[in-house]
């Protein structure tokens, strides 16, 4: 499947209740399948910034946007190069890393508060440490995103109230036309069942294998 001396680095992107986690869960047995060194991994994580930053998406601590745009960035630049769990470390040790978000997220979520251009500048961090091979959107349906959401959770925060979505995947599609030139994005037809959807991104990272 051509060079694997250095992992491949993969961000699955969409709006909530598009299925990243789902996804990344087949995608770890597709992987062990195929007898493949794999790491799954998500945002916000474990670390402190992590910590807090999951606090603020509960509603749990109250800051303002322009706080918490750079709480992802700290937490995502120690994502990339922690000392045991860095994606960074992993890629170079030839272990294939996906993760079920990356700085796209923050583009199209917090742009919709503080301007994309804002965010990008913001982001510049990571994207200079690090650009994923391939950035795979899930691209469903606003309606049937809610439905998802609505059925999985006990509480629908107001950032994920339909019109926010909506908002953000415009944000999502905005930013993959504004940084096309830098960024390998490919859009995925969300809107199957879930095995079809599993068999679609297998076969596209797989050509990158």
């Amino acid at each position: 499947m051509g060079d694997t001396k250095r992992g491949r680095f993969i961000a699955l992107e969409g709006i909530d209740g598009s299925g990243k986690s789902t996804q990344l869960k087949y995608l770890a047995e597709k992987f062990a399948k195929e007898e493949l060194p794999f790491y799954g991994t998500m945002e916000p994580t474990s670390s402190p910034f992590g910590k807090l930053m999951r606090q603020v998406l509960r509603g749990e601590v109250k800051t303002d946007p322009r706080v918490a745009a750079p709480l992802f960035v700290a937490d995502r630049l120690d994502h990339l190069l922690g000392e045991t769990d860095g994606i960074v470390k992993k890629l170079e040790n030839g272990i294939h890393v996906v993760t079920d978000r990356y700085y796209f997220s923050s583009y199209a979520y917090q742009g919709a508060d503080l301007g994309l251009d804002w965010v990008i500048e913001a982001n510049a961090p990571c994207a200079g440490i690090l650009r994923p091979d391939l950035t795979l959107f899930i691209d469903i349906d606003p309606d049937t995103a809610m439905e998802r959401i609505r059925r999985n959770r006990d509480v629908v925060e107001i950032f994920e109230k339909k019109e926010r979505l909506v908002r953000t995947r415009a944000l999502y599609l905005e930013a993959f036309e504004r940084l096309k030139d830098v960024e390998r994005v490919e859009i995925v037809d969300g809107n199957r069942p879930v095995e079809e959807i599993a068999e679609d991104l297998w076969q596209r990272i797989s050509a990158l294998l």
